[in-house]
């Protein structure tokens, strides 16, 4: 009797070095406003608690954009057209892209860039498993910076697949040089198929990051816990507190980590001093008007072919082409 084998995903490991890390988080700690970069978030855990998080009540961004992609993944397919490689940044759980996959036209490849190596494993056997006619690749990276891709044979175009409105995590100069990183990943005649959050009522959008369940307050201090483990640091998380707000001005969600008294915070052999109250940013979460994101796309080299929306303009779906 012939054991069964599984499709295994090929790996391509960029992972950074702890040592860049360290830095990474020095260097942010030690500005006048503290901030750590969200890519951070994204060890086991965190991976595992977004996932909690896009299934609240009050985080209306994933099952609006879910909606959305039901409604217009036939349309979205027949604009990328036959045989495309899927490049999917910050792949997370890989749940999205199966929607895509099985309305294109005799895709060839599903390549998912993640941070996280075990959480990215994970994600792409089960891909394997479940899509054994696909090449299907690993790609753990910092995806916020320009990576190598390896062949993929009979793929007619790269498609980069973004959802979740993450380009939002980023300032305009980081968002522009993403996108850029994108538009190289795309290639000739590649495409984009992005998320991208909308502005809205101030109320919704705070709930949203400011759950009743406290998941978001959990993955928010889990970051602290990423840096212990890695850093060899002593973060007491029971120091700090989750606040997330929305500055209409900036046209963006804050989040920060609230230091609840003075104390100091050892990173190796390096002194970090907290005054109470003092904060530590952690992530932004822009919101954009439909012009707004276009004009960020075309510094990138995109231009907006077709947007998809729900009937209360609260999410996006867009389709952008290089040029």
């Amino acid at each position: 009797m012939q054991a069964n084998t599984r499709a295994a995903p090929r790996l391509i490991d960029y992972f950074p070095p702890r040592a860049e890390m360290r830095a990474d988080v020095l260097n942010g700690l030690s500005q006048e406003q503290k901030e750590i970069s969200p890519k951070y978030f994204y060890d086991a855990r965190g991976s595992h608690l977004f996932e909690d998080i896009t299934q609240l009540p009050e985080y209306y961004l994933t099952r609006t954009e879910r909606s959305i992609m039901q409604a217009s993944v036939t349309e979205m397919a027949r604009l990328v057209g036959p045989n495309a490689a899927v490049i999917e940044f910050g792949s997370g759980a890989g749940a999205k892209i199966r929607l895509l996959l099985d309305h294109l036209h005799k895709p060839v490849a599903s390549v998912a860039v993640e941070i996280s190596r075990d959480h990215l494993l994970d994600s792409a056997q089960a891909l394997a498993d479940d899509y054994p006619y696909l090449d299907i690749i690993a790609v753990c990276a910092d995806f916020t910076r320009p990576f190598e891709l390896p062949p993929i044979p009979g793929a007619r175009r790269n498609l980069v697949f973004f959802p979740g409105s993450t380009i939002g995590n980023f300032p305009a100069d980081e968002a522009i040089r993403l996108l850029k990183v994108m538009n190289q990943a795309a290639g000739e005649d590649g495409a984009l198929l992005i998320g991208a959050d909308l502005v809205k009522d101030t109320h919704m959008l705070e709930a949203a990051y400011n759950d009743s369940a406290g998941v978001t307050a959990e993955f928010n201090l889990n970051l602290l816990a990423h840096i212990n483990r890695e850093l060899m640091a002593d973060f007491d998380l029971d120091s700090f507190r989750h606040q997330a707000v929305y500055n209409e001005a900036a046209g963006r969600i804050e989040m920060y980590l609230v230091s609840q008294r003075e104390h100091t915070v050892h990173i190796g052999d390096q002194r970090i001093i907290f005054s109470s109250g003092e904060r530590i940013l952690t992530e932004y979460a822009y919101k954009y008007s439909l012009s707004g994101f276009a004009d960020l796309a075309a510094s990138a080299g995109f231009r907006v072919v077709k947007v998809w929306s729900d009937p209360q303009n609260h999410f996006s779906v867009q389709y952008l082409i290089r040029g």
